[in-house]
């Protein structure tokens, strides 16, 4: 197998990342929703549509996330530009592989938070926390990677072929 992604993989990971974007940016609508609720208010209707939202591209990110995960056991897995036995591959693998269990632990809390019990939110806040310290992770990897030109991120850019 040739090293490198499918464009499906690579359009899917895109649109995860986009959608990503998207949850930080509308995720404070939730907490301004809920305080005017309390408080026998009636939510700003941007409020509304954002909560909205949040809550449809979180299920998309799950969604899209077992299909990534279906994609990944097809294939096998990637084949890595790296030697599998380094402690830089291991990690790899290892923020891989967190970001899917990650991703859809969140999308799932967040479902239960949304339609079953809020009281689980907590757990949603320290997710979105912890993607956050991945995301820095994978971002600092990939610009090490670019600086390298040791063709690790040119994989998540161009569909092998």
């Amino acid at each position: 197998m040739k090293a490198g992604y499918s464009l499906i993989q690579i359009a899917l990971h895109w649109l995860v990342a986009t959608l990503v974007l998207v949850q930080y940016q509308t995720g404070g609508s939730i907490g301004r929703t809920h305080d005017a609720v309390h408080a026998g208010l009636q939510p700003n209707p941007t409020d509304l549509l954002l909560h909205s939202v949040h809550n449809w591209s979180g299920m998309a990110i799950g969604g899209l996330m077992v299909l990534r995960l279906f994609l990944r056991w097809r294939s096998h897995g990637i084949v890595p530009v790296l030697k599998r036995e380094s402690l830089e591959s291991a990690a790899a693998q290892l923020l891989h592989l967190g970001f899917y269990a990650v991703l859809l632990g969140q999308a799932a809390i967040g479902f239960i938070a949304s339609y079953v019990t809020f009281s689980i939110a907590p757990f949603h806040v320290f997710g979105s926390n912890l993607i956050l310290a991945m995301l820095a992770l994978h971002i600092g990897a990939a610009i090490v990677h670019a600086a390298m030109r040791d063709g690790v991120v040119v994989r998540i850019l161009r569909p092998r072929v």
